[in-house]
């Protein structure tokens, strides 16, 4: 776990090195400072208000203790093991199975399942997916992602700048620091790529920790172990279909797609190393 944070900590610095870097390509930290604070205010909104704004999204529907007083029971024994306040539950009206936890701290916290992983799972396997959900809560995992979201984007305003600079204002080597206006507009397409694959990178990640922590949670590992296969199968076979790649990242599988993704450019780790190191615990 230990080495989960550090990785998480080197790969944020990893953004950070790259936004001070373009800053001065830019002839400064002016350039820098802009993009930042319009990265910040874009994405202020979405930390603060993403439960609305994703639940509203998918249609999702809370449920109280009187209507689903099984999955409240899950909830109430997972929340009282890992010391976080009750969150709210909502169902989505979908049949592919998949869920998420957002909120923008423990004492604001969402947790969503759909109807079709309800259907499908047993009680072991829900209970193993409540508990991965409610780790992403426990670890802040929303307010990790919320800042990788604003480093990367400043990358790509800051890049965007650059390669307009580099366009009209033309400029040699020595004006742009060694780099002239092809450098300029081939740092501009290569930062953000590297800024998209650090975010990647960051959320698999907290994937991996949040498997973990959602173990100790549950008590024991293998029911979630079983549900990421059962979801591994019919993921790929039932996509969601209201999935937005804005969200994607928040649920425990992928919702986007029925083909499997090059594991460098996805969101969430393969299924078969999630299943193993949770068998390996």
């Amino acid at each position: 776990m230990i080495g989960n944070w550090f990785r998480t900590t080197m790969l944020l610095g990893a953004l950070t090195i790259l936004i001070v870097f373009l800053g001065n390509v830019l002839g400064g930290s002016q350039g820098m400072i802009i993009a930042f604070v319009l990265a910040i205010v874009m994405n202020f909104s979405s930390y603060w208000f993403s439960d609305k704004i994703v639940l509203g999204m998918y249609k999702a529907q809370e449920v109280t203790p009187q209507q689903r007083p099984d999955l409240y029971d899950m909830v109430t024994q997972i929340s009282n093991r890992a010391g976080l306040p009750m969150p709210k539950i909502y169902i989505i009206p979908e049949s592919s199975p998949n869920a998420f936890a957002t909120g923008r701290d423990p004492e604001h916290a969402v947790v969503a399942v759909t109807e079709g992983l309800l259907n499908l799972m047993n009680r072991d396997e829900i209970i193993g997916v409540l508990a991965h959900e409610m780790a992403h809560v426990k670890n802040r995992d929303i307010l990790i992602g919320s800042i990788a979201a604003t480093m990367a984007g400043a990358i790509m305003l800051i890049a965007t700048m650059a390669r307009w600079a580099a366009i009209f204002g033309g400029g040699s080597d020595d004006e742009e620091g060694g780099f002239g206006m092809i450098g300029l507009i081939a740092m501009s397409i290569i930062a953000p790529i590297a800024a998209m694959f650090i975010q990647m990178a960051i959320s698999r990640s907290r994937e991996y920790l949040a498997d973990v922590t959602g173990a100790s949670f549950a008590g024991h590992s293998r029911g979630l172990a079983a549900a990421l296969g059962k979801l591994g199968e019919y993921s790929k076979r039932l996509p969601m279909r209201q999935a937005s790649a804005n969200t994607a990242h928040m649920f425990i599988v992928n919702p986007l797609t029925a083909k499997n993704m090059a594991n460098l450019f996805s969101t969430h780790p393969p299924f078969e190393k999630r299943i193993a190191r949770l068998r390996g615990m």
